[in-house]
């Protein structure tokens, strides 16, 4: 078993292991980056009737939200979607917290058959891109 060394730094930890670990970061991020919405393309399908959900928890909506959006959780998406857009072709604008649940959301939708899901990403993005509307 591998032991410490002087640093505290476990010994199998080499410079090798922490280019993989940044490397793997990187690429995160960087998918992360080219899932979400471009601003112009998010405020034209909002001109278009675009529906802004965002899948936050109901606490986490109460403690502040956009103005217009609406609020499904991410574990009740499935569920609930179909009451607010019976149409697959209503154009969704999705974001929470940091864009990681809108992307499964997305993700969710777009295997339920909706055409027009985006990902606004986070709270702060989805405010600066769509502002007080």
């Amino acid at each position: 078993m591998p032991g410490l060394t002087e640093t505290g730094i476990p010994s199998c930890m080499n410079w090798h292991t922490w280019i993989i670990v940044g490397g793997a970061i990187a690429a995160f991020l960087l998918y992360k980056r080219l899932t979400l919405v471009r601003p112009d393309t998010a405020r034209d399908w909002l001109k278009q009737g675009a529906i802004v959900l965002d899948v936050r928890s109901e606490g986490e909506f109460s403690g502040g939200h956009l103005p217009g959006a609406i609020n499904i959780p991410l574990d009740r998406l499935s569920a609930e979607i179909g009451r607010l857009a019976p149409d697959k072709d209503q154009p969704l604008l999705l974001h929470c917290l940091s864009g990681t649940r809108s992307g499964i959301g997305k993700g969710t939708l777009q295997k339920l058959g909706y055409r027009h899901v985006f990902n606004l990403g986070s709270y702060g993005r989805a405010r600066q891109i769509l502002g007080d509307r």
